[in-house]
């Protein structure tokens, strides 16, 4: 399964216009399919063609809805479309977060936030995303440092937009308000920060979300390592990922491969910061010698 769903991942991810909701219901896929789930009902997981079935199924759903309520009352702009999106998902269908969901794994994936109707900042932004795309309506992501949004209408375009924040069933956002989500965050806003995020950047996000989450937890070692795998198959992605990596394969005992890794990082690291690079292969040393 785990071949399987990294592969799908990866093409993706190299698609002309890869989408972040798929990108986000494969990378899930493969916490809970996989071995790294612990998953020990009785009861054999579905295939992952049927995991993403579902998922596609509960989207297109929510989806009529919304058509539905855009077919009977007609918004007149992006605002009484945020409310009407509001409506069914925050609404009717319950879609929102609280603070305990930021220490739940569940928030970060994408299935289980359509199936629980709770997650982070971002996994309910991407329900509001996918959801609008299949009712032929424009939403997209904003990635403000510290909290997801969405922008409902074309900000990339220059056409009149509002902003909305499904962790809060969708509530109505002014620049003021944005400016203070910012500024929690501790970072100044700036008209910059309302370009829509990128397909690549919100899986990344994502994952860096589950990678966060598991290294608060020394226990969830697995999940941090399959995160950062699935992060390095990104085209696009931080090169101190290797190094994450690699020491991740070492903390789960696999001494040698981690060790090799490290070589190769530090070989990287040579050309513009030896001090490190000569860190990193003591930590490759020190690696092989526990194998003593």
């Amino acid at each position: 399964m785990t071949e399987q769903s990294r592969s799908r991942f990866r093409a993706e991810a190299r698609a002309d216009h890869p989408d972040p909701v798929q990108l986000c219901l494969l990378a899930s896929a493969e916490h809970l399919l996989g071995p790294a789930s612990g998953d020990t009902d009785p009861e054999p997981p579905p295939t992952l063609d049927e995991l993403l079935s579902g998922c596609q199924a509960a989207l297109d759903r929510h989806a009529a809805a919304v058509r539905q309520a855009v077919a009977e009352r007609r918004p007149n702009g992006p605002e009484e479309t945020a409310a009407l999106i509001a409506a069914v998902l925050g609404g009717r269908e319950r879609f929102h977060g609280r603070q305990t969901d930021y220490r739940r794994l569940e928030s970060s994936l994408l299935p289980e936030v359509l199936r629980r109707r709770r997650g982070l900042p971002i996994t309910l932004s991407l329900v509001w995303i996918g959801v609008a795309a299949r009712a032929g309506l424009t939403v997209h992501g904003i990635a403000l440092p510290g909290h997801f949004i969405v922008a409902v209408g074309g900000p990339a375009g220059g056409d009149e937009y509002v902003l909305a924040d499904p962790f809060h069933g969708g509530r109505l956002l002014d620049l003021d308000d944005a400016a203070r989500l910012t500024a929690a965050a501790g970072q100044r806003f700036g008209p910059e920060l309302l370009t829509p995020a990128q397909p690549l950047d919100i899986a990344l996000r994502v994952l860096g979300n589950i990678r966060g989450w598991a290294a608060d937890r020394p226990e969830h070692a697995r999940t941090q390592l399959w995160a950062a795998e699935l992060a390095l198959l990104l085209p696009r992605h931080p090169a101190q990922l290797r190094l994450e990596r690699a020491e991740l394969l070492v903390r789960t005992g696999d001494f040698i491969g981690g060790a090799d890794e490290m070589d190769a990082y530090a070989r990287i690291l040579d050309a513009f910061d030896p001090d490190s690079a000569r860190k990193v292969r003591l930590e490759a040393r020190s690696a092989r010698n526990r194998l003593n």
